[in-house]
């Protein structure tokens, strides 16, 4: 499983819970994409979650 290499978002564990209050064990994902993005050293292609890429942590690379 990927993790996002910007903010270290990672899968989370939860529950999936019913009308009648059963309790079932669940993941819940990150939205994290694999993209290019600019670094000192040049372009490299890494994980980041959507997140960073809206709130313009990272770059992207053309």
């Amino acid at each position: 499983m990927a993790v996002c290499n910007v903010c270290g978002k990672k899968k989370t564990m939860g529950n999936n819970v019913s009308h009648a209050n059963n309790k079932t064990r669940r993941i819940i994902l990150p939205n994290i994409q694999r993209i290019k993005i600019v670094t000192e050293g040049g372009a490299k292609r890494t994980y980041v979650c959507t997140r960073c890429l809206r709130s313009n942590k990272v770059i992207k690379a053309v």
